[in-house]
């Protein structure tokens, strides 16, 4: 008689790792990848070293973090001859923007795949790894996609990365009920990006993001709530709305104030203790906004607006709009809604034709506009764009002179500006509570770039996710140090 033969185990599920490179808005984009990767029978691991394949979402915005995106490629290319991944694979903005010419001129990568891969991500890869090859994309203006007309986009959009929603998901990666937003959590930390909307219609003369990521789309609001309430189950206490630009959200669905009504919905969702939106257009940014951001319980106080310059002919040759007294005249308006309100932006140094008077009026600008935090960037030329065939280039030496020049000034202004904080009271959502050290941000530090509050003697029984009120005490360049008055949620 046979014996029976014993079934043969089961096949560890390939293990696949992300690696998240560029701005908040990647960071929701992988995080739908990491859910269908879940999806589709794939183990998600944090180390590179330890997985089977190595993705690389990747930010093609300057030269600065296109070189870091290849170098990034590279080092996971590194673990292939170690003997340890088995594939390495970009996507991202890097990989959408330059396609089969980022394939051929990097082939340490098996394969460069675009946003319209990403809705069998996981398929894509496990053919790699079976040993067939993929066929990049050829890149095109993804704005052609769409209509022209804002209002007629909604119905006609395909693929857009972090806009997804599916019938069927494991549990555990998207919301209970509602909408079935595609998301899963890579971090633990209670703040969260959430996608406000994707594109933009705007034509700076510097910038490539609307040829790669497209025309404007919003997300519908119910998409956005569920999402937000989903986020909260998850222990988000922060929820950070990201776009390309926030201030045009509901053109696109017949509603330009949309933002208005969404704002206050966002903030009563149970749990959620702040909501903050990034990235405002100046030259859109309408009072009733400035209203709703300035007053509203629950909502941050908090305008990152987009100047990039101050002189008006510079402005003018970046195809934008504005200049010193408008710009004053916008902020004038925040802080008659909220007095402590938080304003942050970013410039750029050395654009085509910009003279030394131009960086003197920006400089005098910044001075007076009493900024909470700036970054400053020298200008590249970006692939089609305008901008890189403007006359009156300057060259490399120059540019980092002004940005260091510009750089130095806010640096001391920002530091200024925090110090004239000490005395106020402000909220501060904890995100490190580790022995005596118990560190957050109020509600005018954005997530990453903007500083940080530290809490001194503050109780033990505090713990990540708390706000606290607290007085300002101290600061250190743009950190401040507070002393906790009470945990008020």
């Amino acid at each position: 008689m046979t014996e029976p033969t014993a079934p043969a185990p089961a096949a560890a599920p390939t293990k696949v790792a992300l690696v998240t490179l560029g701005c908040a808005r990647n960071e929701v984009d992988s995080e739908e990848l990491a859910a269908r990767f879940e999806a589709g029978g794939f183990r998600l691991v944090d180390d590179s070293a330890m997985a089977d394949a190595v993705v690389v979402n990747t930010c093609g915005f300057v030269e600065a973090a296109k070189k870091d995106s290849v170098d990034t490629l590279l080092a996971a290319a590194d673990l292939k001859s170690d003997g340890h991944a088995q594939a390495v694979v970009a996507v991202g903005c890097l990989a959408e923007r330059y396609g089969r010419e980022l394939a051929e001129s990097l082939p340490e990568a098996d394969a460069v795949l675009g946003f319209d891969d990403y809705p069998d991500i996981a398929g894509r890869v496990r053919t790699l790894l079976g040993g067939q090859g993929h066929v990049s994309h050829a890149p095109r203006d993804r704005r052609t996609m769409l209509p022209i007309s804002p209002v007629e986009r909604s119905s006609a959009a395909g693929f857009v990365p972090g806009h997804a929603a599916e019938p069927d998901l494991p549990e555990g990666l998207a919301p209970a009920s509602g909408p079935r937003a595609l998301r899963r959590r890579l971090g633990d930390g209670p703040v969260a990006p959430l996608k406000l909307a994707s594109g933009c219609d705007r034509r700076c003369s510097f910038c490539a993001i609307p040829r790669f990521r497209g025309s404007f789309v919003s997300r519908r609001p119910g998409d956005v709530v569920a999402e937000a309430r989903w986020l909260a189950t998850q222990g988000v206490r922060e929820v950070f709305l990201v776009s390309e630009n926030s201030t045009s959200y509901g053109k696109d669905l017949g509603d330009l104030r949309l933002l208005e009504s969404l704002l206050p919905e966002l903030a009563a969702v149970p749990d959620v203790r702040r909501v903050r939106v990034s990235y405002l257009q100046p030259a859109e940014t309408r009072p009733s906004l400035v209203q709703v951001l300035g007053g509203t319980p629950g909502v941050a106080p908090y305008f990152d607006l987009s100047f990039q310059h101050a002189s008006a002919s510079v402005l003018r040759r970046m195809r934008r709009f504005g200049d010193p007294q408008r710009f004053l005249d916008l902020l004038d308006q925040v802080r008659e809604h909220a007095p402590l309100a938080g304003v942050r932006s970013n410039v750029i140094v050395g654009f085509p034709g910009e003279t030394e008077d131009d960086v003197d009026v920006l400089c005098d600008f910044l001075q007076a506009a009493r900024l909470d935090a700036v970054g400053v960037f020298g200008y590249s030329d970006e692939d089609g764009t305008e901008a890189a065939g403007l006359d009156g280039q300057h060259d490399a030496e120059e540019i980092r002179a002004r940005v260091e020049h510009v750089g130095r000034l806010t640096e001391e202004l920002t530091a200024q500006r925090a110090e004239e904080r000490v005395g106020e009271t402000v909220e501060v959502l904890v995100e490190l509570a580790h022995g005596d050290l118990v560190e957050g941000r109020a509600a005018h530090q954005g997530p990453d770039v903007d500083g940080s509050t530290t809490l001194v003697d503050a109780p033990d029984s505090l713990v990540v996710g708390d706000v606290v009120r607290a007085r300002v005490v101290g600061s250190s360049g743009v950190d401040l140090i507070a002393q906790p008055l009470e945990v008020v949620a």
